[in-house]
């Protein structure tokens, strides 16, 4: 990876295209750092800290901490993605949209980005009211003198207005940049966290040992702040939640590691299709003749479906967030709020078939047996063992089917298996570390791949082995 990036440094376009990338990295870091007016972070930061374990915990690892700072990007990319995600499942539902997208060439695609910017600007809209309430119900918000209408009109667009901007500064990264920019901004979201997470540890291990000293305990947590903690039980959750004990840290460290190795083998891994070209006599010269195959990723679908069903799986709690509801309230919100907890075994459970479900919607959009099978027919090319067209359709069909099955396996287990680990450990952040882990190793790889193949592309020998 360090070899890829240093061999596209020395090409001067490629370099340009870094440069790009850095200084639009450094304006989403600058606006994630802008608070917006009229309401208590520092409050709310502490407030969110608490729930860490939570939905609204992966919200805030998602953009980054600007979440629980309320600043301009605190709604992140995630109205973009969910907006991504409805049209591209409309698209399949709706056969005028899927005309536009399969026969409607550039226009037809200009057509659906277009679609995708406008459901995002109302998802963010959405979203950000819903944000807005959330804040108000925990009385952080301040507007002084001024009218509250005007406070809440100036908060939601502020939270919009970040929203729409993340989503252009992305397409800027994809056009003029190294490409991915949507993945990119979310992977240096992530990133931007891991200084915390250290400190965090740090702090959990030091917390630890003042509540079996005896010199820390809910009590006195919930005397020191009785504007974030409501009773003696939210104080208790953010000590069981904080608190890391030593023996942690190192399986914690080894485990992260071993799933990264993990990620990588498997993102690499394919699987190899034999094709034979049939030999053919044109005027004086012979073609064909030649063996190949067709390269057939286990995971083709890369990081997307855990982004996909995270962001699914999540709408539930996360409404009821908005809502101002907790595990703790009465009635249907405070039912569903505790159904749909990160930690809990109905959220895992739907969260491994959202995964599996996503994998095969995304296979199948990226590799259709049926147009392979007809570019080999008209080429002179066949699958050793099966006649051309419609039998090497269905092989390849059959094959892409297993090894998406292994793939969506693969990314379900590695997506719940440290949610189960923090539950066995007590320590519940895990849950949103394991999928930050896969998120940020496979838009790595995926982002390394974009620049090995512009790198071919440009016919620059030596850099790739």
């Amino acid at each position: 990876m360090i070899q890829t990036i240093r061999n596209a440094w020395a090409v001067p376009e490629l370099r340009k295209k870094i440069l790009f990338t850095i200084f639009a990295l450094l304006i989403f870091r600058l606006g994630s750092a802008i608070p917006v007016p009229y309401i208590n972070n520092d409050a709310l930061e502490l407030h969110l800290m608490s729930q860490s374990g939570t939905i609204l915990g992966l919200m805030n690892a998602m953009s980054g901490s600007a979440f629980a700072m309320a600043t301009v990007f605190a709604l992140s990319i995630q109205p973009y993605i969910n907006s991504s995600i409805i049209i591209q499942l409309l698209t399949v539902a709706i056969p005028a949209l899927e005309r536009l997208a399969k026969e409607g060439g550039e226009e037809g695609r200009k057509k659906i980005a277009s679609i995708t910017r406008y459901t995002t600007v109302a998802i963010a809209l959405l979203q950000g009211f819903g944000y807005y309430s959330l804040i108000k119900s925990y009385g952080l918000v301040d507007g002084g003198s001024l009218n509250a209408i005007w406070v809440g009109v100036v908060i939601v667009l502020s939270f919009t207005a970040g929203s729409a901007f993340l989503m252009w500064l992305g397409e800027q990264i994809t056009e003029f940049g190294i490409g991915n920019g949507i993945s990119v901004l979310l992977f240096a979201g992530i990133v931007s966290r891991f200084p915390n997470m250290v400190t965090d540890c740090i702090s959990g291990v030091s917390l630890w040992s003042k509540v079996q000293n005896g010199t820390v305990t809910a009590q006195s947590i919930l005397d020191a702040n009785p504007t974030v903690y409501a009773n003696l039980d939210e104080a208790q959750a953010y000590l069981d939640r904080a608190a890391l004990a030593p023996w942690m840290i190192p399986l914690i460290i080894i485990g992260m590691l071993l799933l990264v190795v993990f990620i990588v083998y498997i993102s690499n891994a394919e699987r190899r299709l034999p094709v034979q070209y049939a030999k053919r006599v044109v005027g004086r010269k012979m073609y064909g003749g030649q063996s190949t195959h067709i390269p057939m990723k286990v995971n083709m679908s890369g990081v997307m479906p855990i982004i996909f069903a995270q962001s699914i799986a999540s709408l539930p709690a996360t409404i009821g967030a908005f809502a101002g509801w907790t595990v703790k309230s009465e009635g249907f919100g405070g039912g569903m709020m505790r159904l749909f907890d990160t930690t809990k075994p109905f959220y895992s459970i739907l969260y491994f078939i959202l995964i599996v479900g996503f994998s095969y919607f995304y296979a199948t959009m990226q590799f259709n047996p049926i147009e392979v099978s007809n570019n080999l027919k008209k080429n002179g090319g066949f699958i050793p063992g099966f006649r051309p067209g419609k039998p090497t359709a269905d092989f390849i069909a059959k094959v892409l089917g297993k090894i998406t099955m292994f793939g969506a396996l693969y990314l379900s287990v590695v997506a719940i298996a440290p949610i189960i680990t923090g539950n066995i450990v007590g320590y519940s952040s895990l849950a949103i570390g394991g999928t930050s882990i896969i998120i940020v190793v496979g838009v790595a790889l995926e982002t390394v791949k974009q620049m090995e193949a512009q790198m071919l592309m440009r016919h620059y020998k030596g850099f790739l082995e």
